[in-house]
C-alpha cells in the first residue's frame, strides 16, 4: 500500500469528503494539520507546487490535488491503481 498524506483544516467540508473517501477506499493515511499560516501549510504549497487550497493530498509523494481531483480520479476508475501501488 502506498503513502498517503492528506493536508487539512478544521470544519472543511472538503476535507471531510476527501478523508470519507479514503476511508472507504479503506487506506490509511497522515494527517496533517495545516491551518493558513503553518509550518504544515507552508509544506504542503510546497510540496503541491504552489496550490494553497486544502486539501492537498499526495500519494507516494506525488501531488494528487484536493478533493475533487481525488473524485475524479475515483470515477475515472484511476484511484484504485494508485492506491494498489500501480502507475495510474
Amino acid at each position: 500500500m502506498p503513502r498517503v498524506e492528506i493536508y487539512t483544516i478544521p470544519f472543511c467540508p472538503y476535507c471531510d469528503r476527501a478523508r470519507a473517501l479514503l476511508h472507504k477506499k479503506g487506506v490509511a493515511f497522515e494527517e496533517y494539520d495545516a491551518p493558513h499560516g503553518s509550518a504544515a501549510r507552508r509544506d504542503a504549497i510546497a510540496r503541491s507546487g504552489g496550490r494553497t487550497t486544502v486539501p492537498q493530498i499526495f500519494i507516494d509523494g506525488r501531488p494528487i490535488g484536493g478533493s475533487d481531483e481525488l473524485a475524479a480520479l475515483d470515477r475515472a476508475g484511476k484511484l484504485d491503481a494508485l492506491l494498489a501501488g500501480a502507475s495510474g
